[in-house]
């Protein structure tokens, strides 16, 4: 009987290690590969926020699982138990389909991470998030549509409230969409003659001292005057404090009319507090340094959803794709190991550097040490995510609609829900 190793979820990490597992069981039948997720493809985060403001096709970002994970039994249902006593894993395709049910020898679990709205109120049911590539789809189509909409209205005040945007965090995600947005929605203005300059308004709020705080103070100062040089009005040491369908309150007492984005936070996938495994304070999985969960030899955890610690500092890592694919990879090692009666190796990685986009032609890198903010760090930026962008086909999309839009102006079809007249 072949042993079945199940991975649930297709982000960088759960992909990561499947791709590793076929690598490692290629000439053995009697291994059998099944990958979970609710999507049939995995997001190249780094480039969603080039999405919503045009420089990019959504699907030009995603990768095939099917493609990608030839010899993995790929899956397109959302995993909604898991049994880790009798070993097994229950799925849907969707509310309407019945429960379908695989048994396990040895479980990945990469699920990843949900939003956190921190109980901010009205947040949940009235903020925008910057997550999927549904997400960055619909900001795209929502910010035309807000265009158009206040084109036809004669208030000065409804119209500076649609195109007004604010977004929640300063950390990587919050700093390039609000870079990428505010580029977009300043040369969408140009076909808009009856909308003023000082109607588009782009506001970054962030909790901290600075923003991008993982950089250097330099760079993060550097990345702050960029944007404000470019219209972003930054509120540091500031917080959201509540939202309704017009309006966004700050903990200052300030109240900004507009329409919300919050990328100021993650937690763990509610799936795993329904398992009976140990987790961290957090909610996170305790893993030890093979990446097994603590007290199961069967059951191992990466991403967002574990508590991965340096053996050298005893920090956790950030959950972030370098290091989520980095873990997939020895997770299926250690899988590998398990089943053939080896001892695991232990995870441990040091990052080569971080980038950060601020819109066009500029960002902040800093790479093995060296810091470089600019156009150089921009192409940098540009060059790694595309050499690390899955599959031959995408790396060509993605490089097309770059040079694109080097020397044409960003798409602004505003595509409602398409229907037959």
């Amino acid at each position: 009987m072949a042993t079945r190793i199940v991975v649930v979820g297709g982000g960088f990490g759960g992909a990561a290690a499947a791709s590793r597992l076929e690598r490692l069981f290629r000439r053995r039948d009697d291994v059998e590969i099944v990958l979970f997720d609710r999507e049939n493809f995995s997001v190249f985060t780094p480039l969603l926020p080039e999405v919503p403001s045009g420089a990019l096709e959504a699907k030009h970002i995603v990768s095939p699982l099917r493609a990608r994970l030839r010899r993995t039994s790929v899956r397109q249902a959302e995993v909604r138990a898991i049994d880790v006593a009798r070993k097994l894993v229950v799925a849907g395709h969707c509310a309407m389909c019945a429960e379908y049910v695989v048994d396990y020898d040895y479980l990945v679990l990469a699920l990843g991470s949900v939003t956190n709205f921190f109980g901010v109120p009205g947040v949940a049911t009235r903020a925008r998030t910057m997550k999927s590539l549904a997400d960055g789809a619909d900001l795209h189509d929502a910010v035309i549509g807000r265009f158009e909409h206040a084109d036809l209205d004669p208030d000065p005040r409804a119209r500076r409230r649609l195109l007004t945007f604010v977004v929640a965090g300063g950390g990587f995600a919050g700093v390039e969409t609000a870079a990428e947005l505010n580029d977009f929605v300043r040369a969408a203005g140009r076909y808009y003659p009856g909308i003023a300059r000082d109607d588009v308004r782009v506001v970054l709020v962030h909790s901290g001292e600075r923003i991008l705080p993982e950089v250097s103070p330099s760079l993060s100062a550097y990345a702050l005057a960029k944007l404000a040089s470019r219209g972003v009005d930054v509120r540091l040491r500031t917080r959201i404090a509540g939202c309704d369908e017009t309006c966004v309150r700050l903990s200052t007492g300030e109240q900004i009319e507009g329409e919300l984005i919050w990328t100021a936070g993650v937690s763990p996938h509610p799936l795993l507090a329904t398992l009976d495994l140990p987790r961290d304070a957090n909610g996170r999985l305790s893993v030890d340094t093979t990446l097994a969960v603590a007290g199961r030899g069967d059951v191992f955890a990466l991403g967002d959803c574990a508590a991965v610690r340096d053996p050298g500092s005893g920090a956790l890592y950030p959950p972030t794709a370098q290091y989520a694919i980095r873990q997939g990879r020895v997770a299926a090692d250690n899988v590998a190991a398990r089943l053939e009666g080896r001892a695991g190796r232990s995870f441990a990685y040091a990052p080569l550097g971080m980038l950060a986009s601020l819109g066009r032609h500029s960002a902040v890198a800093e790479i093995l040490g060296v810091r470089f903010s600019g156009p150089l760090a921009w192409w940098l930026w540009r060059t790694i995510y595309l050499m690390k962008l899955p599959g031959l086909e995408r790396k060509i999309r993605v490089m097309l609609d770059w040079t694109l839009d080097l020397f044409f102006a960003r798409d602004i079809v505003y595509l409602r829900k398409l229907t037959s007249p």
